[in-house]
């Protein structure tokens, strides 16, 4: 059984919990604090667990250069990439704001720290979990450090090696245990082909002692509940409310249709999932009685008769008798009655017969 973790007050993952869902607003918000609070009431309303961002403090993620090369594609929101993302972040008044508004309307608000100084941030916001972004998984400096804030942490793997995620385990396991992985491919919109869900069985085998999950970038859902098929335990997908709005997330991003199929699907398939135990259930019953099989003599077998396999065949009888799994305990027995050819065998009608298997 996977560990199960307090990823967010009162809000278990892995084991038997229901699927985390993440609902990744990152900047598809466009810089406007009315559609970031859109977006999170659109979450809410369509189910998802969590509202998450992206922050950054610009000069500790990129170096001078970065921010000072010239950004002119049709996803600019300004002339270099400073200016760009400059436009697109929040400030912390602005973070504030925006999680005391899913507080409001009872959604739990995250964000990437992008990093280091964003997750000292961050902590000081008390959010419930930090995710760490495919970007700073191999960052191991800052996976220290983040991982000794003590909150839980969700760690994407996309552009890694499994080499490299077994080293991330190795270095967060001891200091914070309450983490768990997602399987990630970082590619905008994600081809199918490029997914590789058996990743998530890997990760099952190779940390069997925490959630995995999924963080998805394709186009659509199916991908996404076949995850939550596989054992995904936290599902994180980019949502916009317009994929033809400028920037390059908005793509592969859900729609608020799309991100409400998308939450019912899972919820439906977590129950179909069910109980690995395999019996007959109540609701198969009267399909039992109506179409499961019995014994039933293929000839007359007076009283007295010790039975052998050619005296016997299989059909749906009425009434109901011996069941055909059991036949084999039926040869050499011996008949208390009158059994008339094409009447069904039963329990009563043998002598010395073991208790009836279950049907």
């Amino acid at each position: 059984m996977p560990l199960e973790l307090e990823l967010c007050p009162g809000r278990w993952v892995g084991g038997n919990h229901p699927c985390f869902i993440i609902a990744e607003i990152g900047q598809n918000h466009q810089g406007d604090m009315d559609v970031a609070k859109r977006m999170i009431r659109m979450a809410k309303e369509c189910g998802a667990d969590c509202a998450k961002f992206q922050k950054s403090e610009l000069e500790h993620k990129f170096n001078r250069r970065a921010l000072e090369r010239p950004y002119t594609c049709k996803h600019s929101w300004g002339k270099t990439y400073g200016e760009h993302k400059r436009y697109l972040e929040f400030s912390h008044d602005q973070y504030r704001e925006l999680q005391k508004y899913a507080e409001e309307i009872g959604i739990f608000f995250t964000a990437s720290g992008m990093d280091e100084m964003a997750v000292e941030f961050l902590d000081e916001l008390n959010v419930p979990f930090f995710k760490v972004g495919s970007g700073d998984t191999n960052n191991f400096p800052y996976l220290e450090k983040t991982a000794k804030k003590g909150r839980p942490m969700v760690i994407s793997s996309g552009m890694q090696s499994m080499d490299t995620m077994k080293q991330v385990y190795n270095i967060v396991k001891p200091i914070n245990p309450d983490f768990c992985i997602l399987q990630c491919t970082s590619a905008y919109p994600l081809l199918p082909e490029d997914v590789n869900l058996r990743v998530i069985t890997e990760y099952q085998k190779a940390f069997p002692d925490i959630p995995i999950g999924y963080s998805g970038h394709e186009m659509g859902i199916m991908v996404s509940v076949a995850a939550v098929a596989l054992g995904a335990k936290v599902l994180e997908r980019h949502v916009t409310l317009d994929k033809t709005w400028k920037g390059s997330d908005h793509q592969a991003s859900l729609e608020p249709n799309e991100l409400a199929e998308l939450v019912k699907a899972v919820r439906l398939i977590e129950k179909a999932l069910g109980s690995p135990v395999k019996q007959l259930l109540p609701c198969e019953v009267a399909c039992n009685e109506k179409l499961g099989k019995s014994v039933v003599a293929k000839v007359r077998i007076p009283e007295g008769t010790v039975l052998t396999m050619d005296m016997l065949t299989v059909k749906v009888g009425e009434p109901k008798g011996y069941p055909p799994e059991g036949i084999a305990n039926l040869i050499g027995k011996k008949v208390k009655v009158n059994i008339e050819e094409d009447d069904t065998v039963t329990e009563e009608a043998i002598e010395n017969l073991s208790k009836k298997i279950k049907s």
